[in-house]
């Protein structure tokens, strides 16, 4: 037989093996080329209703490459390893380890760059749909294209082509290192088993459990007033990160099997056969891969979280812009409104007016603070709030001793949480006012020109405003003290009107003092949206190779189990009474990460989701469940695997 022949029987034997991961190869290879060819779409830089994306898909880039390069690598080492007898039956032959290494080699540039090929061709087909999907989750009103990118293709080239070579080096250092015998036996030793429960474990799995509660409570009073000011704050993340991560570890080095091991001591033993075939695999399997699982575990929960949170601001941009400006227009220029209404009345565009005075007043609210603030970069107790009157604002009437905030965000009530009663002291040049604060309104009534972005708005009596109106420092005024809110009346008019005001040239225009409700939410859409896309690309990638490794695993353990297999059916039991623990077995191997990492992401998420928008459940019980969908192909592709070693035990 020559080397050639040899070659060839040796892909077709193990290409039954090879089918997932030439599969999720050719997948990482189109979803990077289709990624890359964004990084050189010219639709990306464009100067008109467009982002600047560019580098952040170009770093999203990396990391993909990183992703892929970790799987690649680790799925190399599993098949070498279960090629390992093989390797050794060459060398017995009389062949030389140079050889073996020149006949690998060669395997697996024919299966590496086929897939190669077949991956970026791929890429190149789905790159257009790849657009339309980043288009339409930013809004952006552009014509995807179909266009070849030579600079994508190289680098596509140049990357794998590198990763090939790290494969290569590995399986050379493999295969120079092992010895005939070692080589026999590796496939033995590659996992430990322990067949008892020290009491080491017991107190290690007691501590993972202890650890990762620990971290979940931790997380849900995070922004409570206990752990308010940056520095405290900062310390508690990095409390909950360690706790969460260890506890993980903890969790599958000796939880898992400490509860198996209650399990069938409250059964004295006595189990059935699905419950052999699940508990006792998993008991003792899981630890080895300890270090594996908590990883893809932290990982999944990383990109469960962050697909979640922007999902949450994606979702709720709407609502978030609503409650940042008043109206639908913003402006502090009773000349620019004149002009744009009179634009918008050319227009036949019709449209609500409101109109408020502002002044800037230091109040004093350190008998409202829940508690001690550090880390802010201004004085609480000498805030600078607008102040407006009562009868400025619809169905509101106040004492000359009360006044109520409103407009007050959940990002600064949660790092300066407010009483809901108390005193405050407004402070003039001469004079201090003091009032019984009635509490708080989250609906704002003037635009963040006046507020800076999320302080409050004191509203008072008249006679109130007008007393603080004459005492005014003159030295914290704003450049306008006159709010003008414009609201279209028929909100079908609204990018009509969107795209009147930002083609009018404005005289008095400062910072926030002119906005458009409209334009903050396309906005944060864009920006969300493009975080969105590019933290779902990186979570469908480490969901794939990931999938992948926990699949290659099963494998593997199938095949050391099919003795197992084989002695059970001569025994009597039928194909269906082993694929019932077989089910139950690839629903522990695959739901208990899954579900910790759901868990992780859920407390991490709703310990401060509040910073990203309006509304949680939603969002979050949506890439919930597509990644669970998602992942669970993988566990079923396991079974079936599974089903057919077991179907070949008594052949």
């Amino acid at each position: 037989m020559t080397i050639n022949q040899l070659i060839y029987r040796n892909l077709k034997k193990n290409i039954k093996n090879y089918y997932l991961y030439v599969f999720a190869l050719i997948f990482s290879v189109a979803l990077y080329f289709a990624f890359v060819t964004l990084q050189y779409d010219p639709s990306m830089d464009a100067t008109k209703g467009s982002i600047k994306g560019g580098a952040a898909v170009k770093a999203a880039s990396v990391l993909l490459i990183g992703i892929v390069n970790i799987f690649l690598l680790y799925a190399n080492n599993i098949f070498i390893k279960r090629r390992s007898k093989e390797l050794a039956l060459f060398q017995l032959i009389g062949m030389t380890k140079g050889k073996i290494f020149q006949i690998l080699s060669f395997e697996n540039f024919i299966l590496y760059f086929s897939s190669l090929i077949i991956g970026t061709f791929l890429g190149f087909s789905i790159s257009k749909i790849t657009t339309m999907i980043l288009f339409k989750v930013t809004g952006i009103d552009a014509i995807a294209t179909l266009q070849f990118s030579v600079q994508a293709l190289i680098q596509t080239l140049v990357v794998f082509g590198l990763i090939y070579l790290f494969i290569m080096l590995m399986n050379y250092i493999f295969i120079k290192r092992a010895s005939i015998l070692s080589l026999f036996n590796v496939r033995s030793t590659s996992e430990i088993k322990i067949r008892k429960t020290s009491m080491f474990e017991i107190i290690l799995g007691v501590a993972g459990i202890v650890l990762i509660a620990s971290g979940y409570f931790l997380s849900s009073m995070l922004f409570d007033d206990k752990f308010m000011g940056m520095n405290h704050l900062f310390l508690m993340m990095i409390i909950i990160l360690a706790s969460v991560i260890t506890g993980t570890y903890f969790f599958y080095k000796g939880s898992v099997n400490f509860i198996f091991h209650l399990i069938r001591k409250r059964k004295d033993g006595y189990l059935t056969i699905t419950e052999t075939l699940s508990l006792s695999s998993i008991m003792f399997r899981m630890k080895s891969n300890a270090l594996l699982l908590t990883i893809i575990t932290t990982v999944s929960a990383l990109a469960i979280g962050l697909l979640s949170l922007s999902y949450i601001s994606y979702y709720s941009a709407e609502k978030t812009a609503e409650d940042a400006v008043a109206a639908d227009f913003t402006m502090t220029s009773s000349e620019d409104s004149d002009q744009f209404k009179q634009a918008l009345a050319t227009n036949g565009i019709s449209f609500n007016e409101r109109v408020i005075d502002v002044i800037q007043v230091s109040v004093n609210i350190e008998a409202l603070l829940e508690a001690e603030i550090d880390g802010l970069n201004f004085d609480p107790n000498m805030m600078i709030v607008p102040v407006v009157s009562d009868l400025e604002v619809d169905g509101i009437s106040l004492s000359p001793e009360t006044t109520l905030f409103t407009g007050y965000n959940d990002i600064m009530q949660s790092f300066m949480p407010l009483k809901d009663t108390g005193e405050v002291e407004f402070h003039g040049v001469n004079n201090v006012t003091p009032q019984e604060f009635l509490g708080l309104k989250k609906a704002p009534i003037i635009s963040a020109y006046f507020t800076n972005g999320g302080l409050p708005t004191a509203i008072v009596d008249e006679s109130t405003y007008e007393r603080l109106s004459n005492d005014l420092d003159p030295e914290i005024q704003k450049d306008s003290s006159i709010y003008i809110g414009i609201s279209v009346v028929d909100n079908a008019h609204i990018k009509d009107a969107n795209a009147i005001f930002n083609e009018m040239t404005f005289s008095h225009v400062d910072g926030l003092s002119h906005t458009s409700q409209y334009d903050i939410s396309k906005r944060q859409k864009i920006n969300m949206g493009l975080i969105m896309f590019i933290v779902g690309f990186l979570g469908l990638a480490f969901l794939n190779t990931s999938g992948c490794i926990l699949y290659f695993k099963q494998m593997g353990e199938s095949e050391d189990e099919k003795s197992n297999y084989t002695i059970l059916r001569k025994l009597g039991f039928t194909q269906s009474d082993l694929l019932k623990g077989i089910q139950v077995k690839q629903l522990f191997n695959f739901g208990i990460p899954l579900v910790i990492g759901l868990l992780h992401s859920f407390f991490a998420v709703q310990s401060g989701w509040f910073f990203f928008g309006t509304e949680i459940w939603t969002p979050m019980i949506i890439v919930m469940s597509i990644y669970t969908i998602l992942y669970s192909i993988f566990g079923i592709l396991s079974v079936l695997y599974y089903k057919k070693v077991v179907k070949e035990s008594l052949t």
